[in-house]
């Protein structure tokens, strides 16, 4: 399918795109260059049909949602990107269960049921990404973590098929998930979450929310925690204690605040960002013996 044809089928459809987008305007790092087509659909039934079309064409594309821990490249992404953040959000609430789209911010969600007051969700009342990122990766913060609350999930395969697994068959694991393993990708979730006293929920997400700012550095673009927990061990520290708070290459630096991030100084190219975390891993593991993993999704193709 060429271009032309893409966007024909785009306009016939009434869904929502931009072409050249630049990707920096759609990442917490503010890093990335353009993508060919960003698209912006509203339903399940728009992001099967573009999923089933993607495939069908083999037109490379990459699920984004609100970009808060992910690193594109300088030269930008060669496809298409089918972005579910505010523009896939409907969310509804009975009793004690949420029916949420993936596109919903995490935050909001968690300050959405506290209103209600719903207990469960007070962890992620700071995580910066949507739902259905924090699904695929069992986001977690504060020893709370998505599996503890989510009962089902709706998945959309890459032929463009519909699957619900239910809480235990996502597999959850450490920032894992079936999902992930599968390359699936996530439409809706169901949690369940508890009726709780309203002051104690609020009370728990005003100490979060002071707890992250005072110690994590939201003064600068970042894409999150960098790197993940290497079992018996915290990342943080262990960039701390090889002599690698506040290390700099070029616009990117290993935060003084906390050593799991790295930081867009305002200068910063995703190139930077890339050498440092490779600085970091090589000098983690010649001092400690300790391989660190990404966290972050840096994408290459």
């Amino acid at each position: 399918m060429k271009m032309d044809d893409l966007l024909s089928f785009l306009d016939q459809e009434g869904i929502d795109y931009k072409r050249d987008e630049l990707l920096s305007k759609h990442t917490s790092f503010k890093l990335g260059g353009p993508c060919k087509l960003l698209l912006l659909p509203k339903t399940k039934e728009e992001i099967q049909k573009l999923v089933k079309t993607l495939y069908e064409e083999k037109i490379p594309y990459y699920v984004l949602g609100n970009g808060s821990n992910v690193l594109f490249r300088d030269e930008g992404f060669p496809g298409v990107i089918l972005k579910l953040a505010s523009n896939y959000s409907s969310y509804n609430i009975q009793g004690d269960t949420i029916l949420c789209d993936s596109g919903m911010d995490l935050s909001v969600l968690a300050r959405k049921a506290a209103l209600k007051g719903l207990s469960g969700l007070e962890f992620a009342s700071g995580i910066p990404g949507t739902l259905g990122g924090g699904v695929i990766m069992n986001a977690g913060a504060y020893d709370g973590e998505l599996k503890d609350v989510v009962t089902s999930v709706l998945l959309l395969d890459k032929q463009g098929n519909y699957h619900r697994k239910s809480c235990e068959e996502m597999a959850f694991g450490y920032r894992d998930s079936l999902a992930q393993r599968e390359g699936l990708l996530i439409l809706e979730v169901e949690m369940k979450l508890t009726q709780g006293d309203y002051p104690e929920i609020w009370s728990k997400i005003d100490d979060f929310t002071i707890r992250r700012w005072s110690k994590q550095p939201l003064e600068f673009p970042s894409g999150g925690s960098t790197f993940k927990r290497p079992p018996g061990y915290y990342a943080g520290k262990l960039i701390e204690d090889a002599g690698l708070k506040g290390l700099r290459f070029r616009g990117a630096q290993v935060s003084s605040k906390h050593c799991g991030f790295i930081v867009n100084t305002g200068e910063a190219t995703s190139e930077d960002v890339r050498t440092l975390i490779r600085i970091v891993q090589r000098r983690v593991k010649e001092e400690f013996g300790v391989e660190l993993t990404p966290e972050l999704r840096i994408i290459d193709e």
